[in-house]
C-alpha cells in the first residue's frame, strides 16, 4: 500500500499553515500536537496508520468553506473524517494533509413528518436519527453494524447498508438531498425535499465517492413508518452449503425478507459467548430472517420461509414470540465483530458482493483458501442481497500473517468478481481495495472516472491516495471525446 509522496515543503510550513487555519476557525479548533493527532491517525482499519499533518474541526458550513478555499489556494491536500468507523482506510490521514474532522456538525436540524424527511448534519450518528423519530412511529431504514457510532455523513461517503438493506435499500436509496462544499469553497445543494428531480443525478453521483469529489455538510433523509410488526428467525443448518442455497430459494420464491443475515459457526460461538442471544452453537451455519409487515403478512411469510429451509435440511428453526427476543437475535449479529475479536488477537474484515446463486460456491472456495493460508475466517454478511463479510483471523505479534491476511483477503475480492460480484458492497474502496480496481475496471474506465474527479478536484487535493491505484494529472487525462471528436465547448477548461 503506497501513498503519494509527502510534500516535504508544505511540511516545512506546518505552523504558518495552522496560524492560517486558526485565523478561519479558532485556535481551539486547530489540533497540531502528536497527541492530539494520534486520534485521527487511522480509521477502522487499523492495519494501516498515519498521524496527518494537521488536524482541523470546523462547526460551521462557512468555516468549512474557508478552509478548503484557503487550502486549494495554498496547494494543501485535504481528508475529510467523519466518526472514523470506515473499514477500507478511506479516512487515512497523508503526513501533508489536512484532516477535516466532521464532528463538531452534529445536529438535527428538522424533522418534516408531513413529507417524511429530516435534516441533519454530518457527524449525527446513523443511530440518533431512528431515535428522534421512533416515538412518533418513524425510522431510518440503513442500519450498519456500526450504526451506534457511525455517522451520516460517513454512511453517504461510502453508500452503507446493513441488515435491513435487503428490503429498504442502501444508503442512496434513502436520501433525498445534500448540501456540499467544492474545494473551491462553493456551497452547492442537490436534491432537496422531493422524491426525484430533473438533470444529472448529481447526488447519487456524490453517494459512494468516498470524500474525493466534496465535504458533504448537511443530509435531507428519508424517514420510514415503523411496519406495524415484525418477527425474527433462526435457522440453523449443519452445512454452510445448504445454508446458501435456502438463501436463493426463498429470494426465488419471492419472498423479500427485512433483513436476512447468515453467521458460520466460528462467529455463531463468539456471538454467543459474547452477549448470548440464544443461537444454536452447534450449527456450522445461521440464518436470520426477519419478516415485517401486517401480522397476515408476517405468517405467510414464516411458514413460506419454514417450508424452504426445511426442504433445504435445516436442523433448527426458532421464531421470536416477543419483540424482546426479535431483539435478542439481532443483537447477536449486531455484536458480531467485537465477539469475534475475542477469539482472535486481530482480524481483518473483508466486503464483497457476490450473485446470491454463487453464495455455495463462493463460500467453499474460501474455506479451500482459509486452508491454503492457514488462516482461520468467520463469515459474518448480508446473505440476502449476497454481500460478504469474511472475517480473516490472524495475530499481528506474528511474523509474516498480517501479509498473509492482506492475501487471502484480495483473493476473496478477486474471486467475489471472477464470479460476477464486485469488490465493495458498502465498506468502500479506498486504500485497502485501491490496488485491486485493475481488476473489475479496465484502465479507460478508470480514466474515465478520474475524470469526473477532476471537474470537481482539478487540483487532486481531496483524499488523494483512495480508490485510484494510478492517479493520472487532470491535465494529461485532457478532454472526454465524442464521436471521434473533441466536445465542442471551448470554453470549458481542460480536465
Amino acid at each position: 500500500m503506497k501513498m503519494p509522496d509527502p510534500d516535504t515543503a508544505v511540511i516545512a510550513r506546518k505552523d504558518e499553515l495552522a496560524a492560517g487555519l486558526a485565523a478561519i476557525i479558532g485556535e481551539e479548533g486547530v489540533v497540531t500536537d502528536e497527541t492530539g493527532l494520534k486520534a485521527f491517525e487511522c480509521d477502522g482499519l487499523t492495519a494501516y496508520q498515519q498521524p496527518p499533518l494537521i488536524a482541523v474541526l470546523p462547526e460551521t458550513v462557512e468555516q468549512v468553506s474557508a478552509v478548503l478555499r484557503y487550502c486549494r489556494e495554498q496547494g494543501v491536500r485535504i481528508v475529510p473524517r467523519g466518526a472514523g468507523t470506515s473499514l477500507s482506510g478511506g479516512a487515512l490521514p497523508l503526513a501533508d494533509g489536512i484532516l477535516l474532522g466532521m464532528g463538531k456538525f452534529n445536529r438535527i436540524l428538522q424533522i418534516d413528518y408531513d413529507n417524511r424527511l429530516a435534516r441533519v448534519q454530518p457527524g449525527v450518528t446513523n443511530l440518533a436519527i431512528t431515535r428522534a423519530v421512533e416515538a412518533d412511529g418513524f425510522y431510518y431504514a440503513p442500519d450498519p453494524s456500526s450504526q451506534i457510532a457511525c455517522s451520516i455523513g460517513g454512511n453517504i461517503a461510502e453508500n452503507s447498508g446493513g441488515v435491513h438493506c435487503l428490503k429498504y435499500g442502501l444508503t442512496t436509496n434513502n436520501i433525498l438531498g445534500l448540501e456540499c462544499v467544492l474545494t473551491d469553497g462553493s456551497v452547492i445543494r442537490l436534491g432537496g425535499s422531493h422524491f426525484d428531480g430533473g438533470g444529472y443525478d448529481l447526488m447519487g453521483l456524490m453517494t459512494g465517492s468516498e470524500g474525493l469529489l466534496a465535504v458533504i455538510t448537511e443530509v435531507t433523509v428519508r424517514l420510514l413508518p415503523t411496519p406495524p410488526g415484525a418477527r425474527a428467525m433462526l435457522i440453523g443448518f449443519d452445512a454452510l452449503e445448504a445454508a446458501g442455497d435456502c438463501v436463493s430459494a426463498v429470494i426465488g420464491e419471492g419472498i423479500i425478507p427485512a433483513g436476512m443475515e447468515m453467521m458460520d459457526n466460528y462467529a455463531i460461538r463468539a456471538a454467543e459467548d459474547f452477549c448470548h442471544p440464544g443461537y444454536p452453537t452447534d450449527a456450522a451455519a445461521l440464518l436470520i430472517v426477519e419478516l415485517d409487515g401486517t401480522p397476515a403478512d408476517i405468517e405467510f411469510g414464516l411458514q413460506t420461509v419454514r417450508r424452504i429451509a426445511e426442504a433445504h435440511g435445516a436442523s433448527s428453526v426458532r421464531i421470536s414470540e416477543s419483540e424482546e427476543e426479535r431483539q435478542r437475535f439481532w443483537a447477536g449479529r449486531k455484536a458480531a465483530f467485537p465477539a469475534v475479536g475475542r477469539i482472535s488477537p486481530d482480524y481483518y474484515c473483508m466486503d464483497g458482493t457476490i450473485p446470491r446463486h454463487r453464495l455455495p460456491e463462493v463460500l467453499t472456495r474460501m474455506a479451500e483458501m482459509s486452508k491454503r493460508f492457514g488462516l482461520r475466517v468467520a463469515n459474518v454478511f448480508h446473505a440476502g442481497d449476497g454481500n460478504l463479510h469474511p472475517l480473516i483471523l490472524y495475530d499481528a505479534n506474528e511474523p509474516g500473517e498480517l501479509e498473509r491476511a492482506e492475501e487471502f483477503g484480495a483473493e476473496i475480492l478477486k474471486l467475489c468478481v471472477e464470479v460476477g460480484g464486485v469488490l465493495t458492497g458498502e465498506h468502500g474502496v479506498g486504500v485497502e481495495k485501491r490496488d485491486l480496481m485493475g481488476t473489475m475496471f479496465s484502465e479507460e474506465d478508470l480514466k474515465q472516472q478520474q475524470r469526473v474527479k477532476c471537474a470537481f478536484d482539478p487540483q487532486g487535493l481531496l483524499n488523494p491516495g483512495k480508490m485510484f491505484p494510478v492517479l493520472h494529472r487532470c491535465a494529461e487525462l485532457g478532454r472526454m471525446h465524442i464521436h471521434g471528436g473533441r466536445l465542442p465547448f471551448p470554453d470549458i477548461p481542460r480536465f
